[in-house]
């Protein structure tokens, strides 16, 4: 199947018209709906009395493209979850430009490391399109942590995982194959442990995939008609999906610089 210019169409929420300037997200959030708070993978592991108390810290808000959840230098305060929509993590670059680290599909949670340090972030992150996006209180995540053990080993798996993930990514820096850089950044947002939501297929657009991987929208293209071919994935309207995530995994394994 060929893959055409602009071939994964925007979400819906991508689609809205522009708003004007809002209030603060937390100034507009709301609390979660019943829905919401089914789709969240560690609330089901805690006893009753602390699910209670982790319900009464939650909140959602829906973010506009752009809008920081994290900024480098504001402290946190907050434990972050991805319901629907797409983020990225980059940084202020010196030199008049930003570094993605990573995409953040839904399903995730992320910050538990700058919360565990009590530090300001070093890191932004910001919608690539209209997002849904829910936040537990650092003070509830601090005296989760205190009380229960499942909630613990599910932040500590969390950690491990995106370790992995952060080694990974260093070596795709270090590939000069776009097409494997291509293969080895989608790979990363298929984590079953760090974003559970995702499935096997990840709805995405050319031009936000182009932004994650650091390549023009033209070249991640040709990128994803070369592992369309190789059987890796398959291009579908609205969104990719991942038939061999192994074989995506390990795309370009040779393609390292030395």
């Amino acid at each position: 199947m060929a893959v055409q210019p602009g071939f994964l169409p925007p979400s819906s929420t991508s689609a809205l018209a522009p708003r004007p300037p809002r209030l603060p997200l937390l100034h507009r959030s709301r609390p979660p709906t019943p829905d919401e708070l089914e789709g969240i993978p560690w609330l089901g592991l805690l006893a009753t009395v602390e699910q209670a108390l982790a319900v009464r810290h939650l909140r959602v808000v829906e973010a506009d493209t752009g809008e920081f959840l994290c900024k480098i230098g504001r402290p946190a305060q907050w434990w972050f979850g991805l319901i629907e929509g797409l983020l990225k993590m980059s940084n202020d670059g010196g030199q008049g430009f930003s570094i993605t680290f990573t995409g953040v599909p839904p399903g995730a949670w992320f910050g538990e490391g700058t919360l565990l340090k009590r530090e300001s972030y070093r890191y932004n992150i910001q919608p690539l399109r209209r997002s849904l996006v829910a936040g537990l209180s650092a003070e509830c995540f601090e005296e989760l942590l205190a009380s229960s053990i499942p909630f613990n080993r599910y932040v500590m798996q969390q950690l491990n995982e995106r370790l992995s993930q952060f080694i990974a990514a260093r070596e795709v820096d270090r590939m000069t194959d776009p097409d494997a850089r291509v293969a080895r950044s989608l790979a990363a947002l298929f984590n079953p442990v760090l974003y559970p939501r995702v499935g096997s297929l990840l709805r995405i657009t050319q031009q936000e995939l182009a932004y994650l991987v650091g390549l023009s929208r033209q070249r991640v293209n040709e990128a994803l008609r070369a592992l369309e071919a190789s059987g890796c994935l398959r291009v579908e309207y609205g969104g990719l999906q991942v038939l061999d995530l192994q074989a995506l995994r390990r795309y370009g394994a040779d393609c390292a610089m030395p």
